[in-house]
């Protein structure tokens, strides 16, 4: 109990040596080994949640709860074969818990069938309207059907339901950029650059916007704040870029006549990320789409493709942690996703 109030306050830290003493006491108890690997997956910390997982399956088999949390981390790192076996097992026991289909829908998704994880993520919308994570990769998805006003839908709902959470105003200003509705495109990527300061994507995709409609110096001002945050991000080491988001960047760079001052050459490994010099009459070049969907963190999966979204959409999703990383149940509650991965924060739900 000290440790789910420690959870309550949000010091995970706390809870994680309650949790261990308790372990100590109690080295059998399933659901105290399950809760304490759920912790360290929410931090990042994978080999001490598998250990903890592995050993509340060795005394309980068909415990659900370590199941799906076993399952969504072979998600996260694209073995979606293994992953949907773990999950047929917890649809024995479970067949009607939300975070289940979502991490069933995403590994649909990762796989390129993308009817299929429509179906399921329809489903776990359908046991929990109110989860935002969900609403997230069903935009998600659509938008990489090119289905834009059902994104648009699955989105609006999810910012509804998470209004802090920049990356996704970041995807309904690609929805709408593709419904052709720029002003408002304009205005959801002012407030996704406003929530998130340190995401040089979202400046990279509305610069390129920018330039579309003829404002350079708008379009300027934003791919020098993205400089900014690759500037900060490298220096931190905590992020590598993908090589098409580089591209991008350098195209638009050698358009707007800026293109000698990148900041990102030397963290990319990736050959295709080599400095290009591209002169300013392929400035069409820039009206290409952004669209790879390594998608967002915090709760989305990882199970993302890399893929371009069509005609201009500007939708690179390369994050920290995935709106789609897979969901986890909560360790307070029965099932419940706690985690996604963002990139989150996809979440990278």
């Amino acid at each position: 109990m000290l440790g789910k109030i420690h959870l309550l306050e949000g010091d995970l830290d706390k809870a994680i040596e309650i949790y261990k003493k308790a372990v100590e006491f109690s080295p059998e108890n399933t659901e105290l080994l399950t809760t304490l690997g759920l912790l360290y997956l929410q931090l990042g910390i994978y080999q001490k949640a598998f250990e903890h997982l592995g050993n509340a399956l060795t005394y309980d088999p068909t415990n659900y709860k370590a199941i799906l949390a076993a399952g969504s981390m072979m998600q996260t790192h694209g073995d979606f074969d293994v992953a949907l076996t773990k999950y047929r097992v917890v649809a024995c026991a479970v067949p009607e818990s939300p975070p289940l289909w979502n991490n069933i829908g995403m590994c649909f998704f990762g796989k390129k069938k993308y009817v299929a994880a429509i179906s399921c993520l329809k489903r776990a919308n359908y046991l929990a309207p109110f989860d935002w994570k969900i609403l997230y990769n069903l935009g998600l998805v659509h938008l990489t059907m090119q289905q834009y006003a059902s994104a648009f839908h699955f989105l609006s709902a999810a910012i509804n339901l998470q209004p802090k959470m920049g990356e996704l105003y970041m995807l309904l200003a690609v929805a709408l950029t593709n419904l052709e509705d720029p002003e408002n495109a304009k205005r959801a990527y002012a407030e996704a650059a406003r929530l998130d300061k340190c995401k040089p994507l979202v400046n990279l995709n509305y610069a390129v916007l920018l330039y579309k409609q003829g404002e350079k110096e708008g379009a300027l001002a934003q791919y020098q704040e993205m400089e900014r945050s690759v500037r900060l991000l490298r220096d931190s080491g905590s992020l590598e870029f993908d090589s098409e988001m580089v591209e991008m960047a350098q195209k638009l760079g050698a358009a707007l006549q800026v293109g000698e001052a990148l900041v990102w050459t030397k963290p990319v490994k990736d050959a295709k990320s080599k400095h290009r010099t591209t002169s300013t009459s392929k400035a069409a070049g820039v009206q290409q789409p952004l669209g790879s969907n390594q998608a967002l963190g915090q709760a989305m999966s990882s199970a993302a493709a890399h893929r371009k979204l069509p005609s201009g959409a500007g939708g690179t999703s390369q994050l920290t942690k995935p709106p789609s990383l897979p969901l986890e149940p909560e360790p307070t509650a029965e099932a419940h996703p706690a985690e996604a991965s963002a990139q989150i924060r996809e979440k990278q739900e």
